[in-house]
Formats: structure tokens, C-alpha cells, sequence
């Protein structure tokens, strides 16, 4: 696995994501409650502080869970719920040991259908419908990840020509079109939300 990437819209960070499956799924685990490309230099940041060019899901998993939140803590933090997201990388860390051997790039390599691989992401720790999809988006959009169906199993996020997610990112000028199309949804949503609140209710 080796593409080009912009998510972190860092030279450094982009590199490893497009070529480390780990690192990859573990920027994917750190998009939440962040900007994107925060979440995504956050794999560069940790294999740095671990004097590694690549994240190796077996240490990950064996290391020690206070030494592992500091580390995501230091400042720079990685997160902005950094003790949280530790914990979080490390459960999937241990769950690619028990299930793939710690080899991130099994969830995908062999997956005969969009819809068996989006099973598959979902079973991952950290990993609900959403994200899921996102991946599953990002993997087929992004890196040649195109099992029988893979689109409609991704749902809207699998869409051509769609600027909704992470897998549309391709740099700065898409990376805006996903955060205008982030804030409509998100206006949209509250103003359904207040229309709801001031409706009269029947007797």
C-alpha cells in the first residue's frame, strides 16, 4: 500500500498514511471532535515519539497504558482528549494482534465484497457506521480498496464527486469543500432541531 495523501496537509504525515495501513485506520480512529488534519498528523506524531518510521500494532498493544497516554499527551497533543484516544488505539492495536496478527492491511486485503468489508471495519474498536463508512470510502476513493459494491456499501460517503468526508480530501481546496459542506449539515441540522422545539403540540 503506497498512494498519495493529503489528509494531514503535512509532507511527513501524508507520507506514512500512504504507505502504513496502521497509520491510516489509527488517523481515521483520531477524527472526531478535531479539524481532519489533526487527527490525521496525529500516526506521524506517536511513531515519532516512538523513534519509529511506521506504527507497529504489536507494540502499540504491549506498551504501557500510562507511558502510552503521556506520550499522546505531550505538546503538542495529539488529541484534544489525548488519555482517551490512547486507550481507544490501543484497544484496536490489541484487537489487530488477536485478529489479523498486527497486520492492519488484513481487514481489507482479502475482502470479497463491499459489504463484508464494512462488517469487518465495524467490528473494529472505535469503529461505528459512520466511521465505518468513511473508511470504507476513503479506502475505495483513495487507495484502489475496491471490493463488488464497495461504493453502496459506504453509503453517500461513497459517492463520485461527493466532498462529505475525509475520503473526498484530496488538498486545501477539497479540504474546504468537506468543511463548508461539514457547516451546512451541521446549520441544517440545528435549524430542523429549533423548527421541532417551536411547534405547538396538540392537546
Amino acid at each position: 500500500m503506497s498512494t498519495q495523501i493529503r489528509l494531514a496537509q503535512q509532507a511527513e504525515a501524508d507520507e506514512l498514511l500512504g504507505r502504513s495501513p496502521l497509520a491510516a485506520l489509527v488517523g481515521m480512529l483520531l477524527d472526531q471532535q478535531v479539524p481532519m488534519e489533526w487527527a490525521f498528523s496525529g500516526p506521524y506524531t506517536i511513531a515519532r515519539r516512538l523513534g519509529r518510521e511506521d506504527l507497529d500494532a504489536g507494540e502499540i498493544a504491549a506498551y504501557d497504558p500510562e507511558a502510552f497516554a503521556a506520550l499522546l499527551s505531550d505538546k503538542p497533543a495529539v488529541h484534544r482528549y489525548p488519555g482517551s484516544m490512547a486507550q481507544r488505539i490501543q484497544q484496536l492495536c490489541r484487537f489487530l494482534v488477536d485478529e489479523y496478527g498486527g497486520e492492519a492491511e488484513a481487514v481489507w486485503s482479502d475482502a470479497a465484497t463491499g459489504k463484508e468489508l464494512l462488517e469487518r471495519l465495524k467490528a473494529l474498536p472505535g469503529f461505528g457506521v459512520q466511521k465505518a463508512q468513511i473508511f470504507l470510502a476513503l479506502l475505495g476513493k483513495q487507495y484502489g480498496v475496491r471490493p463488488r459494491g464497495w461504493r453502496e456499501a459506504a453509503g453517500s460517503y461513497g459517492d463520485e464527486g461527493a466532498y462529505r468526508s475525509a475520503a473526498d480530501i484530496t488538498g486545501p481546496e477539497s479540504l474546504a469543500k468537506v468543511r463548508a459542506f461539514k457547516q451546512e449539515a451541521k446549520a441544517a441540522a440545528k435549524a430542523e432541531k429549533a423548527a421541532k422545539a417551536a411547534k405547538p403540540t396538540g392537546n
